[in-house]
């Protein structure tokens, strides 16, 4: 009896060979060799589900790092100061697994730069994450701010992301969750420091 795989399931292991690779050589070092090595499949197997583009893997690996990251967000508080913590942290690479991927899509947005078709993707996540910031921002109910500090804060909110993701990648180790959590704890008390309660608020 021939065991059938499932294509979304194989897809996903070509991705995840093509993040390994990226992590241990560099996105220009993808090649469908250098897959088939590391999935033990076979090239025409990857072309069965990609056809003969490696740029169609490259991505559909993209869009698997972006889905990644967005199911991090399952689950999180319901009160808006805390989710804007929880998601930060949850977005900051704080296991292994979480580096590999988040040096591939750094290298993806690097890439990016000079490639119209992954600038799409790429500039599409950053702006509904930075969205996603100053629409929790304003739900924060213990904070008067008027729009234009608004949006200043969460920018400054969405550059610690970036912070963490690009300083994650230029290290060998995963960031610690707890130092992640005490650095923006730490910018969420600021933030209620420099904007009290308006008396609105207060009644």
């Amino acid at each position: 009896m021939v065991h059938r795989v499932d294509p979304d399931t194989r897809r996903e292991q070509i991705a995840d060979a093509v993040i390994e690779e990226i992590d241990a050589h560099g996105l220009r070092s993808v090649t469908l060799a250098r897959i088939a090595a590391r999935t033990g499949l076979a090239i025409g197997s990857i072309r069965h589900y990609f056809g003969d583009n490696l740029r169609e893997v490259m991505r559909f690996t993209l869009g698997i790092l972006i889905q990644r990251i967005v199911r991090r967000d399952v689950g999180l508080s319901e009160d808006p100061a805390a989710r804007i913590m929880d998601a930060i942290v949850f977005a900051a690479p704080t296991s292994e697994q979480e580096r590999k991927e988040n040096t591939a899509l750094v290298e993806y947005r690097v890439m990016a730069r000079t490639d119209p078709e992954l600038a799409a993707d790429i500039a599409a996540s950053s702006l509904a994450g930075a969205e996603a910031i100053h629409a929790l921002l304003r739900k924060v109910a213990d904070i008067s701010i008027d729009e234009e500090a608004l949006r200043r804060e969460a920018l400054l909110l969405f550059t610690l992301v970036e912070g963490f993701s690009f300083s994650s990648a230029l290290s060998s180790a995963p960031l610690r969750e707890a130092e992640v959590r005490a650095a923006v704890s730490a910018t969420m008390r600021r933030l209620r420091d420099a904007y009290p309660p308006s008396d609105e608020a207060v009644e």
